[in-house]
């Protein structure tokens, strides 16, 4: 097999030679550009764009592009990145992953192809972990783009759409991952494309990709909100819907599907002191009448629910058990609460949803930058499509890192930690010291403040004032306690005096279940060939060493023949053994997000078409005819096909007749009789004609064929938004309960795929059967274009 790690290694060389190769094209201009004047340089910008739009390549052009950037950084910023800077300006351009060590300028690197992609016009997103630091890059780095005669925005939660539609609009948009996320939800909820606040996804480098791309992507974004409903509607419809006569309503036992009959329809109307029930305004009634008929004459009790301690419970038609915590979706758990009289339950609903991998991965190009991508190298190439390339360190480093120390107990092990804490503060050296959960913090600045050490501690909860406080941790006689992820993105500087004191000295009080977060606290020093010193302190009682490590460790002293209770091994076989405990649990988060992935590329295929299709709707200038006739006319085939299998004298004309009624026309317009010794063919062009007359009268009625789309498109979102937000739902219930079906040999995932495909399919069909009653019932009123 060879080693693989010597591999990546060699392909880096050959990467790094190769992009060497364009540094040196880009070193080529420095003389030449240092020598213009500022208006000259600047009118470079223009000059570049020009040369794009006659079929310039942006790969042409870089060599020149990022020599003028990097002149332009000297004059406005004082700061002219070094060549290992250009080298990882192009890894990103190149659409791959720049590490680049702590200290070693990730931010002026990404300048470089900021302003180069920057000049099509399309866009290009810098994105962040925290609000903080997008506020820091876009006015640190802002000065330069804008003196290059390049736009920047910058994107926070607190913007108004308008505000943030501007920054989209900009040249370079500087946003958080989470923000950029939720925007793109957003936009695909609107109802006029007006409103929308994105541009199509065109560049993004990702600060800390590591951070982003892989810690974040284990939990999806989710919109949800307050669900709709009101009690009271509920048990107005639960009443009227046990007032109701068997003629009344028309139960499809095969498709377990229920409506209301003409009859049924007038005593609604009645009722509700309505003159159309199917009106556009009434959406929402039907929506409860319809699971209230499902509750009250299709659910029954103890057999698909049973209710204990006042509460409705849903039983798993598979095994029969009573399924804890789960509801049935859709409003239809609230209306069985109400047909059973007990307390109904409000419920949030998801409204969108995304996850990180599978928003990231629609932009045309993505890159990322970070000190500690290697270790997770796989999964950036197999998911972002992504190669790992390590930029060379500007300086030689000059840190020195210890082998880990193994203590019994974590007793023992804090004690020594405070005791190593004591005698570096004592001679006056700087101190970082990481621990990976809050709580362990605490407890050691409780033990440093008994020991009288003036120190600073870090939980990663208030950005701006961590980066201040993570800024002076260089200082002399500085001790800062950080869980692992506090302060990111800002430089330790050593103070003066420093130097001499063996730099900053970095003590890990646990390793964390992950090596890159580990190499991260190890990277904060020795940045830029700083001296400094980094140790990990251990004990067998940690959680990493209890889940995966403490067994074959025994093992290893037992080998070394080490048994005294209070023993301090330090030992690179310890350290090895921990990382091969640390690559278990990598392998297993790996797994997790995998899958977190392939159930929600399922949703992806899903959500594109909803999307694609709500967007022809929302962007559509002139008519919505044919889109909507479409929809119409599918239904009539679904249900004319549906109910004419066989010979003649076994179709199912009596509901083929309750169909017509319920959502194409009025008694008066077509008797059951009108229906008889029809062919297949006949029958559909019978009905269809009735759509098309009604579409001309409503056309007629409304006279401005703006208020007629207006009317479509209305009809068609609504339906579409109620019934997606549902599906997403369902989908979420399915994929909680699918786990089930792995103990029955089935493959969960297939079977997701499949019921997956099955659920959209029927939701569509819903989607055009809810159009079709929605458009054909309504009545036009002269205010009905709102």
């Amino acid at each position: 097999m060879g080693n693989p790690i010597k591999k990546w290694v060699e392909s880096d060389k050959r990467e790094v030679k190769r992009m060497g190769k364009i540094a040196d094209r880009v070193e080529a201009y420095a003389d030449e550009y240092a020598q213009l004047s500022d208006e000259a340089l600047q009118a470079k910008t223009p000059e570049f764009r020009e040369r794009l739009t006659t079929g310039t390549k942006l790969d042409d052009l870089l060599p020149e592009a990022f020599a003028v950037a990097r002149e332009a950084a000297k004059r406005v910023l004082g700061l002219y990145p070094f060549r290992v800077q250009l080298i990882g300006g192009v890894t990103l351009h190149e659409g791959n992953i720049a590490e680049m060590k702590t200290g070693e300028g990730k931010t002026l690197t990404a300048a470089l192809p900021v302003y180069l992609n920057a000049l099509t016009g399309k866009g290009v997103h810098v994105v962040t972990v925290n609000e903080y630091l997008s506020s820091r890059d876009a006015s640190e780095m802002g000065r330069l783009y804008n003196w290059l005669g390049l736009s920047v925005g910058l994107n926070l939660n607190s913007k108004t759409a308008e505000e943030k539609r501007e920054a989209y609009l900009c040249d370079v948009t500087y946003s958080t991952n989470s923000e950029l996320g939720f925007d793109y939800l957003r936009d695909n909820m609107v109802v006029y494309k007006e409103q929308m606040v994105q541009r199509p996804l065109n560049f993004a480098i990702v600060d800390e990709v590591d951070s982003i791309l892989i810690d974040e992507a284990r939990t999806p974004l989710i919109i949800s909100g307050q669900a709709e409903q009101s009690t009271a509607l509920y048990l107005q419809a639960d009443r009227f819907v046990k007032s109701l006569v068997a003629d009344d309503y028309k139960i499809d036992w095969p498709t377990k599907s229920i409506g209301l009959t003409e009859s049924g329809i007038k005593k609604g109307e009645k009722t509700f002191h309505l003159k159309n029930l199917y009106d556009i305004d009434n959406t929402l009634l039907n929506h409860h009448l319809d699971q209230a008929l499902r509750a009250n004459y299709i659910m029954e009790k103890d057999k698909d629910y049973v209710v204990a301690d006042k509460k409705v419970m849903i039983v798993d038609s598979f095994t029969g058990r009573v399924m804890e915590g789960r509801r049935f979706s859709d409003g239809l758990h609230q209306a069985i609460e109400a047909k059973e009289h007990v307390s109904i339950q409000d419920e949030t609903k998801t409204m969108a949803n995304i996850t990180y991998q599978n928003f990231f991965r629609m932009y045309d190009k993505l890159s990322g930058m970070t000190g500690t991508a290697k270790t997770e190298e796989e999964e950036f190439r197999e998911i972002y499509n992504m190669d790992v390339v390590t930029i060379p360190t500007n300086k030689p480093i000059a840190r020195v890192d210890h082998p880990d120390v193994l203590y019994p107990t974590l007793q023992s092990k804090f004690d020594a930690v405070v005791t190593d804490i004591k005698e570096r503060y004592t001679k006056g050296q700087p101190i970082l010291v990481g621990t990976v959960a809050v709580e362990t913090s605490e407890y050691l600045s409780q033990r440093l403040t008994e020991a009288n050490i003036t120190h600073a501690v870090l939980n990663a909860k208030n950005h701006a004032k961590e980066a201040e406080i993570i800024m002076q941790a260089g200082q002399k006689g500085a001790v800062t306690i950080a869980t692992n992820m506090a302060g990111r993105g800002t430089d330790i500087k050593l103070g003066p005096g420093v130097k001499e004191l063996g730099g900053l000295a970095v003590i890990g009080t646990e390793r964390h279940e992950s090596r890159r977060i580990d190499n991260q606290l190890r990277g904060r020093s020795g940045r830029q060939g700083d001296p400094g010193e980094t140790i990990f302190y251990m004990s067998l009682e940690d959680d990493l060493m209890k889940r995966f490590g403490s067994e074959r460790i025994k093992r290893v002293l037992s080998v070394m023949k080490v048994d005294d209770k209070d023993a301090v091994i330090q030992s690179k076989m310890i350290s090895r053994q921990v990382e091969a405990a640390q690559k278990r649990v990598e392998g297993n988060n790996y797994d997790t997000r995998k899958n977190t992935l392939q159930y929600d590329d399922v949703m992806r295929e899903q959500r594109e078409v909803i999307y694609r299709e709500r967007m022809q709707v929302i962007t559509e200038e002139q008519s919505l005819q044919k889109i909507l006739l479409g929809m119409i006319k599918r239904t009539i085939k679904f249900q004319i096909d549906s109910r004419t299998n066989g010979d003649q004298a076994s179709w199912d004309l009596d509901g083929l007749y309750d169909f017509a009624l319920t959502t194409l026309v009025s008694p008066e317009q077509l008797k059951r009789s009108n229906l008889d010794g029809k062919s297949v063919d006949v029958l559909r062009q019978m009905l269809e004609d009735f759509v098309e007359t009604n579409y001309q009268q409503k056309k007629k009625q409304l006279q401005n064929p703006e208020q007629m789309l207006e009317f479509e498109k209305v009809v068609i979102l609504r339906v579409v938004d109620e019934h997606w937000t549902n599906h997403i739902d369902e989908m979420d219930q399915l994929r909680q309960s699918i786990g089930l079906r792995g103990y029955g040999q089935l493959n969960p995932l297939v079977e997701y795929q499949e019921e997956g495909f099955r659920m959209f399919e029927q939701m569509i069909a819903d989607i055009e059967y809810d159009v079709t009653r929605l458009f054909m019932k309504a009545e036009i009123r002269q205010n009905a274009q709102r």
